[in-house]
């Protein structure tokens, strides 16, 4: 008799706790039943969906991603892959079809180095967070954790750095037919040319970037990257803007506006809002 009231009492409970769980379930919005990781555990010997976790706005210009694979590799991210390489901005349909107009930013304490093996960080997928409008995660070898939220034709970006005489970022333009210049104390600019086929000849993506924390120092080839650095106290988060134009240099600074009185957590609601949006017209009630 013992036994069937403790088994009773186990039942109401399972059925209490799930009841209480189903409820947090259906008050989620509609986003929150998306996973951009799913279809990433692929490489070239084996699909299981090829796809990677694409950051941005509903019909956007612009995506960004964490990249794992080497700068032209068309399997930009591996879910068994733990190191990232860079935050990349693409326009990637599908690996076969590769990349254009990619580049990518990295925050780096480990020197001022800025090749794409030695800037590599190790990453544990339960420091990370992917959605469709914002991505996170904790770059261990640099102590840095890195946010991003983009809008239409900009991003904003969040990296809170470790105390350190010199953190760094490094934008990196992948190949020679790049051009990337530090302009000032805080801003680098530039364009990549980067293409698969399929791009006119005077194919260029332009692009600005924005710090809100001045660089001290500098480093640049005038093609493939540029690495810029500044000392950082613990904690001390560096927001950074980056807009981008198929058009001209001049036409990145009007989409840098997008990103202008906005802070990284608005970019996030904005984005947050507008997938739920377009989203919700797939549910009936």
């Amino acid at each position: 008799m013992n036994r069937f009231f403790a088994f009773a009492a186990a039942v109401i409970c399972l059925s209490a706790c799930t009841s209480a769980v189903t409820l947090e379930y259906t008050m989620e919005e509609p986003v929150d039943y998306v996973s951009t990781l799913v279809g990433t555990m692929s490489k070239h010997s084996l699909s299981t969906g090829n796809t990677y976790p694409a950051v941005g706005m509903p019909w956007g210009t612009d995506f960004w991603t964490p990249q794992t694979g080497r700068n032209g590799d068309g399997w930009t991210y591996c879910y068994s892959a733990d190191k990232i390489v860079g935050l990349k901005r693409t326009h990637q349909p599908s690996p076969w079809i590769n990349d254009y107009g990619a580049m990518s930013i990295m925050p780096v304490t480990t020197g001022p180095v800025h090749d794409q093996n030695e800037r590599a960080s190790w990453f544990s997928h339960k420091a990370e967070k992917a959605t469709p409008y914002s991505y996170e995660v904790y770059l261990a070898d640099h102590d840095v954790y890195a946010e991003l939220a983009p809008t239409q034709h900009a991003c904003s970006f969040r990296f809170t750095y470790p105390e350190s005489e010199m953190s760094y970022l490094v934008v990196d333009g992948y190949d020679e037919r790049s051009y990337v210049e530090v302009v000032g104390k805080n801003r680098i600019v530039g364009y990549v040319c980067n293409n698969h086929g399929g791009v006119p000849e005077n194919f260029r993506d332009w692009f600005v970037i924005e710090s809100d924390t001045e660089f001290v120092t500098s480093e640049c080839d005038g093609h493939t990257y540029a690495m810029v650095g500044f000392p950082t106290k613990k904690g001390q988060k560096v927001n950074v803007k980056v807009a981008s134009s198929f058009i001209s240099l001049d036409q990145a600074d009007v989409n840098m506006k997008e990103l202008a009185g906005k802070d990284l957590d608005s970019v996030k609601a904005e984005g947050r809002k507008a997938w739920n949006d377009v989203l919700s017209r797939f549910i009936t009630t």
